[in-house]
């Protein structure tokens, strides 16, 4: 069982080996997957009870395997519902990508391509961290969201989670690359699908980085023993 509590304002990272279960729990957490057993519960209420359109306007979703339709920018960000400029161009702002936008050769208004093709990795996750900001959602859940970007990007996102926690929200950082848990105060280690620890980042990182004490010397017994 995966058991652990956030308030508003905090953020986790989530960290483990690959095949840990990160994603799926992340996937598990905003109800685009079913649990093979047991409830996901969200301010305990079952996630997959909500309604999936109430439940979008509160929950903002950058997946691992980022995916921009062929369409604009804008719609992209607003995730192509109607939506106020205002709306489109703060989450852009919220993301840091809006000069970058602006900078396409029609703005916001650039169509993206198939899947985002037409646009650099970086951008595309850029575009996608805005729209997981769109109406500045309660509850944002990032999985591997700084895998295409650069140091200036990164610390983009750092600012974005910052922003987040600011505002009073919730973020969940599902990260491989430590950069991606500057902005975190709170780490999950996975192991197998099951919680290995948890607890504010510090003392969490700290007990898993301590040394272990070192093996005995191969002939040698614990202090008081015979040497054979």
């Amino acid at each position: 069982m995966i058991d652990f509590e956030l308030t508003p304002g905090e953020a986790l990272g989530i960290v483990g080996a690959s095949g840990a279960g990160k994603s799926t729990l992340a996937r598990l957490i905003v109800g685009i997957q079913a649990p093979s057993a047991g409830v996901v519960r969200l301010d305990g209420a079952d996630v997959a009870q909500r309604n999936r359109a109430e439940f979008g306007r509160h929950v903002g979703y950058l997946p691992q395997e980022i995916e921009l339709f062929s369409d604009t920018v804008a719609a992209n960000i607003a995730r192509f519902r109607s939506g106020a400029d205002e709306d489109i161009v703060k989450a852009a702002l919220r993301a840091d990508v809006h000069e970058m936008i602006l900078a396409l050769p029609q703005g916001y208004e650039t169509p993206v391509g198939e899947r985002g093709g037409a646009l650099s990795g970086g951008l595309r996750q850029r575009i996608a961290l805005a729209r997981a900001l769109y109406r500045d959602p309660f509850l944002v859940i990032l999985d591997e969201p700084n895998s295409n970007l650069d140091a200036e990007g990164e610390e983009a996102l750092t600012r974005a989670i910052q922003g987040i926690r600011a505002r009073g929200a919730v973020a969940v950082v599902v990260a491989h690359r430590p950069s991606a848990l500057a902005a975190v105060d709170q780490v999950l280690i996975m192991r197998q699908g099951r919680v290995q620890a948890f607890g504010p980042k510090d003392e969490v990182l700290r007990s898993v980085m301590r040394p272990r004490p070192a093996a005995p010397a191969a002939g040698a017994t614990a202090a008081g023993g015979r040497r054979t």
